[in-house]
């Protein structure tokens, strides 16, 4: 079967995800971190899009969550990520960390990915993995120590012996795995985080399971009337089987530089999307998230900067090369 013929299958899924992904809406609640410009960092929640763009991907996210809301949430996310070749065969290697905070809790991880990627028709078929740990802790604080308010009549928070009565933390081994096809024009992603189901422990009295979560994504890029634009449409789909998230996302680049766009969290904000591909491989993106759910009525919103820096080097050439990434 030529290279012509055996890209129509797969760019039908694609869309099909596409339109899938789009007629559904509801609420999703889970732990892991949660990030409006995930289209730029695809590699965070699916192992197998490690090395896509056959460059040096340096990526680093930061998000401050609900605004006038104490101890609401702040997120960080970091990662590297490269292609590699081993004999004959393509693949990508790549390490990426996650520090969240929300409220008293911190949730860690540092992960290892490793993706084999195999040419089916224009694109580039990956499976891909993570290994690393999921770190859980506590900081019990004069904010908890001295918290007279009850809760109820019968119930003060100072006294709740579920409570840890000093800051505590705890670590399990984690695995997650995906599989991620992407060509010039669109790609498409499925992955499953937490497959092992890891277990934190604080003692002999608390724990803490993570179950896992599945993760689909898709995103095309539509070249319009005047070439200098496209359009980028993407979506990002998560579940624990018991809750989900869907994010629906366009957005407009100009020349390869900047970008602007809207996303849509249902049921949870409406997000203003902009960015600037800067010379020598550098790019900047910002998003805010105006909420529009209750809780508009006590937060201004969530706002998130991306900051990625995509180069290659070769090993005995003084000049390194610099591009902006391909699908963002």
């Amino acid at each position: 079967m030529s290279e012509k013929l055996s890209e129509i299958p797969m760019k039908r899924v694609v869309l099909s995800i596409l339109l899938l992904l789009i007629s559904i809406g509801s609420v999703f609640s889970q732990f892991d971190a949660q990030m409006s410009q995930y289209m730029f960092h695809n590699s965070s929640y699916n192992p197998a899009a490690v090395g896509e763009d056959e460059m040096i991907q340096i990526t680093g996210q930061h998000r401050i969550q609900w605004l006038g809301i104490p101890n609401a949430g702040q997120t960080t996310f970091f990662s590297i990520n490269s292609p590699l070749k081993i004999g004959k065969s393509n693949n990508g290697v790549g390490f990426k960390f996650l520090n969240d905070k929300v409220g008293q809790f911190v949730n860690q991880s540092a992960h290892l990915q490793y993706a084999y990627k195999k040419k089916i028709g224009t694109g580039v078929l990956s499976i891909g993995t993570d290994i690393g740990f999921v770190s859980l802790g506590f900081n019990n604080g004069d904010s908890i120590q001295k918290h007279l308010i009850p809760i109820g009549d019968y119930h003060k928070i100072a006294e709740d012996t579920e409570i840890p009565k000093s800051s505590v933390v705890g670590m399990s081994f984690d695995m997650n795995i995906g599989a991620f096809y992407s060509t010039p024009i669109y790609y498409g992603g499925l992955s499953y985080l937490h497959i092992n189901n890891p277990t934190v422990t604080w003692g002999d009295k608390s724990e803490f399971k993570e179950y896992g979560t599945l993760f689909l994504t898709g995103g095309y890029n539509v070249v319009l009337a005047n070439p200098k634009f496209v359009l980028k449409p993407s979506t990002l789909f998560k579940t624990d089987f018991t809750s989900w998230q869907l994010d629906v996302s366009s957005r407009l680049e100009y020349d390869t530089k900047y970008w602007g766009g809207l996303s849509y969290r249902f049921q949870d904000a409406v997000i203003v999307l902009a960015g600037i591909n800067i010379s020598g491989g550098l790019s900047i993106g910002y998003s805010y998230d105006l909420p529009t759910s209750q809780i508009i009525t006590v937060s201004s919103g969530s706002h998130e900067i991306v900051v990625m820096y995509s180069f290659e080097y070769i090993f005995g050439k003084r000049n390194s090369k610099y591009k902006s990434i391909r699908i963002l």
